[in-house]
């Protein structure tokens, strides 16, 4: 089973975004910011991580930088799943190291279309 690392500060983004991802078999962890994020991945990488833009203590931005940099031999795959929808700042968090990039709301179909992109789904 694939594993989902869902970050968001939201707790009904990552709600809804459980019940997707449950919905397409992935076992699912969640974390409120980067810095629990980065600890999750640290203990135990998971095959994709749903990133949120922004959120306290650390930003998606950061985390990702800060993953880029790790030692985690498999890095998982980063879908940035954001509001802001700059080409800025996709060009941004594509240059940082994301994978995809999905605009919130979005629903079920749209974020599998993504993970079947990043080879996930």
């Amino acid at each position: 089973m694939k594993s989902c690392l869902v970050v968001d500060d939201s707790k009904v983004i990552r709600k809804v975004a459980r019940h997707i991802l449950e919905g397409l078999s992935f076992e699912v962890r969640e974390a409120a910011d980067g810095r629990e994020a980065l600890d999750a991945c640290l203990d135990s990488p998971p095959d994709v991580v749903l990133l949120d833009w922004n959120m306290p203590v650390m930003s998606g931005m950061d985390f990702l930088r800060a993953l880029r940099e790790t030692a985690i031999p498999d890095k998982p795959k980063v879908v940035f799943c954001t509001t802001e929808n700059g080409i800025a700042y996709i060009r941004a968090a594509i240059e940082a190291g994301a994978d995809e990039y999905v605009m919130k709301p979005f629903d079920r179909e749209t974020l599998q279309s993504k993970l079947q992109i990043v080879g996930m789904a």
